[in-house]
């Protein structure tokens, strides 16, 4: 018994410092966030309730790409599922406005980038994991498949007037689902891009092109986010509206 002692005491000691490093490591993970301050002074400075000044982005595009640059370093598959997310929207946003600094100020459209083989979204463009992704690689690829929630159609911005507004804040892991909620509110509450008139509800393509990521129904999702005059009028027609998509909008999304 004697001579077991120190083994087994041995085999605790290794047994307990496994544990604590595997906590350590798993603590440090999910703690791990991604500075999205140089993007949040960006925004704050050029983004007016969804318009962007791209003058005024591309006077400041040295910041702009400092904050590629810090993306372009993190390792997004180390970072905890909501902050991931974050990293990967964010990603999306700030190379959409790097697209269209690009060309701009002769593009009146995001449309205008790109070629009759290739369209903007298509451009490999993004440093992600040693190559070069595409815009529709980040969203096509891995948001929806990965995170299969549909408030992102409402959180990534395509710089066009019928695009979700870009948010004027960057998004965090730690408010994420929070910011969702309220972009998504905010965007299905807008008239302009979904309104009841009689027994018909206009919405904005984004629902007839991505159909398949509302699980429930388009029609349950914006009732599930409907407030104030379109609650209201949603709820004079229990059995269900008809739906039409209204036509898209791709004029840039400048001041």
């Amino acid at each position: 018994m004697k001579n077991r002692l120190p083994h087994i005491f041995k085999n605790s000691l290794t047994f307990t410092a496994a544990i604590l490093c595997t906590f350590l490591w798993f603590s440090g993970s999910a703690m791990a966030e991604v500075d999205h301050s140089l993007w949040g002074h960006l925004l704050t400075k050029h983004n007016h309730n969804g318009r962007v000044d791209y003058n005024g982005m591309q006077a400041d595009e040295t910041q702009l790409d400092t904050y590629l640059a810090l993306l372009e370093k993190t390792k997004p598959e180390s970072l905890e599922r909501s902050e991931a997310l974050a990293y990967y929207i964010n990603l999306y946003n700030a190379w959409t406005v790097k697209l269209i600094l690009s060309k701009y100020p002769n593009l009146k459209s995001i449309k205008d980038i790109g070629t009759l083989l290739k369209s903007p979204w298509k451009i490999e463009l993004i440093p992600l994991n040693g190559k070069k992704v595409s815009l529709d690689h980040v969203e096509h690829d891995i948001i929806r498949p990965q995170f299969e929630d549909p408030r992102i159609h409402f959180a990534i911005n395509c710089a066009a007037l019928s695009c979700p507004p870009l948010w004027q804040t960057p998004f965090k892991g730690s408010a994420l689902n929070q910011q969702l909620d309220q972009a998504t509110t905010q965007f299905i509450n807008d008239p302009k891009s979904n309104s009841l008139k009689g027994k018909t509800l206009y919405l904005s393509r984004i629902f007839k092109w991505f159909n398949e990521d509302f699980k429930d129904g388009v029609e349950v999702f914006v009732r599930r986010y409907a407030q104030g005059e379109l609650k209201t009028a949603l709820e004079t027609v229990p059995d269900g509206p008809s739906i039409k998509y209204l036509k898209y909008d791709w004029s840039l999304n400048s001041i």
